[in-house]
This record gives structure tokens, C-alpha cells and sequence, in this order.
């Protein structure tokens, strides 16, 4: 069941890093099922040829006006890699409407034994990756008046431990995304972020939350519970639709208050 009206992204087109898994694979389903064709990328086919068909098998089965998908495999942190998937995706669909920039690294490192290569590998792929998509897909956005969404964290606003490397790449995400939106705004492209706070069904909450610490972490969150990949979802297709026309350079924080919490005393 959806909350948005039927076809509420139709006719659009989304280019989706890290579509294959995940939150962004679970955004890019959301956008499909809201009417938008997707291109859902990432270095290995292995993981976007599923969801792919996935999204397709929905596509063929629903009685109303969902999008269809396909798998074009790129490294974010090659330009002329995204450059070519940016051209399959045109060649595909006739156009790129919407951008989401979801693929990501990330690992448990404590900052005196963090590699200058580890750091380095993050930096990469979340903000020069997200870099690279932006600048590659400028030109299709402009002819559209397009739109880019960025996936953030919420590490960064406070010090988070082990996660040095994530943070300040997320950090660089944020800049990013409110620089672009005044630059770009005035060829019509709005740029915003999400922000997730602490995801239950996710890759990232199973590896990298302990089990010993999850039920204190819940007990932070104000409204009592972690969110769910598909509370992202609502976010982006709300902020990939005209409902959002005019929210332009927003960080949409979507953890349930929890990083404001973070720091209190009872």
C-alpha cells in the first residue's frame, strides 16, 4: 500500500547508485512503484540484475501505472564510467529526470588504526562518487529542470566513533548537496539530501550496530523505534515529487529525533 497518489512520479526517470540493495534499492523500488523507469547502478551486476527484475515482475503483475527497470553496471568512482551509464540509462528511457546518489562504503575502524587507503576509499565513493554522478548528469538535468537527491547520515553531527572516514565523507555529501542547490537552482534543479538515522533492516544495522548495544540505541530514538527502509522511501519519493517543488538545499533528517537525543541526561 502506498500513501501518495497513483502515478505520482510518471513519465519521470531516475538514475539510481547502489540501487540494488539496501535503502537506495528499497528508494528505487518506491520510485518505480510510483510511476518513474529506473536505472539502478552499481560496480557489479550481480546485486541490480535482481532487483531489476523484481521491479519489472511488479511492473508486469500491477494493475496501475508502475515503472520499469534496468541494470547498468558502473564504478562511481570513474567518470567515464558514469558518463556511459548516464548514456545507456538516456538511450534506454529518452531523458534523466531525477538523480539518486545512494552508493556507499563504510566499515568499523578506530581513527589510529584507520589507513590513509581506507579513509580514502570512503571519501571516494560517497562524496567523490556523488561528485562525479552530479557533474556527469548535469546537462540531461537541465534540459528537464531535474531534480538530485543525495543520501547523508546523521554521523557527522555529532562525534561518532569508529566511523571517522563515514562521517567526514557524509559531511562532504551535505556541503555538496547545499552548494549545488544554489549554483544549479538557477537552471531549474532543485538538490537535496536525505539524512537516515538508525535503519533496523538494513545491511548496515546487522554488520555494523552489535547486538549488545541495539536495545540501548532504541532507547534514544524519542519516538521509540528504529526506522524502517521504508520510512526513506516516503521521504524521497515526497522530495522526488512536485509536492516538493520548492524545497531546494534541505538535509531531510529521517531518524525519529534520534541524533538530538543523543547527548541528553535522563
Amino acid at each position: 500500500m502506498t500513501i501518495f497518489a497513483e502515478g505520482i512520479l510518471g513519465g519521470r526517470v531516475a538514475f539510481v547508485t547502489g540501487g540494488g540493495t539496501g535503502i537506495t534499492g528499497g528508494v528505487a523500488r518506491a520510485l518505480a512503484e510510483a510511476g518513474a523507469n529506473v536505472a539502478l547502478v552499481s560496480r557489479s551486476l550481480e546485486h541490480l540484475e535482481p532487483a531489476a527484475a523484481a521491479i519489472n515482475q511488479a511492473q508486469e503483475a500491477a494493475t496501475t501505472g508502475t515503472g520499469e527497470a534496468f541494470a547498468v553496471a558502473a564504478d562511481v568512482r570513474k567518470p567515464e564510467e558514469v558518463e556511459k551509464a548516464i548514456a545507456a540509462a538516456v538511450e534506454r528511457f529518452g531523458k534523466i529526470d531525477i538523480i539518486v546518489n545512494g552508493a556507499a562504503g563504510n566499515f568499523l575502524c578506530a581513527a589510529e588504526e584507520l589507513s590513509p587507503n581506507g579513509f580514502g576509499t570512503v571519501v571516494d565513493i560517497d562524496l567523490k562518487g556523488t561528485f562525479n554522478v552530479c557533474r556527469a548528469s548535469f546537462e540531461e538535468l537541465k534540459k528537464n529542470q531535474g531534480q538530485i537527491l543525495n543520501i547523508s547520515a546523521t554521523l557527522h553531527y555529532l562525534g561518532t566513533p569508529m566511523q571517522l572516514h563515514v562521517s567526514a565523507a557524509k559531511a562532504g555529501v551535505d556541503a555538496l548537496t547545499r552548494n549545488l542547490a544554489v549554483e544549479w537552482g538557477r537552471h531549474g534543479i532543485r538538490v537535496n539530501a536525505i539524512a537516515p538515522g538508525p535503519i533496523a533492516d538494513t545491511e548496515g544495522m546487522k554488520r555494523l550496530v552489535p547486538e549488545a548495544i541495539k536495545e540501548k540505541l532504541k532507547q534514544k530514538v524519542p519516538l521509540g523505534r528504529f526506522g524502517l527502509i521504508k520510512d526513506i522511501e516516503n521521504a524521497a519519493v515526497f522530495l522526488c515529487s512536485d509536492a516538493a517543488s520548492f524545497i531546494n538545499g534541505a538535509v531531510l533528517v529521517v531518524d525519529g529525533a534520534q541524533w538530538l537525543a543523543a547527548n541528553r541526561l535522563f
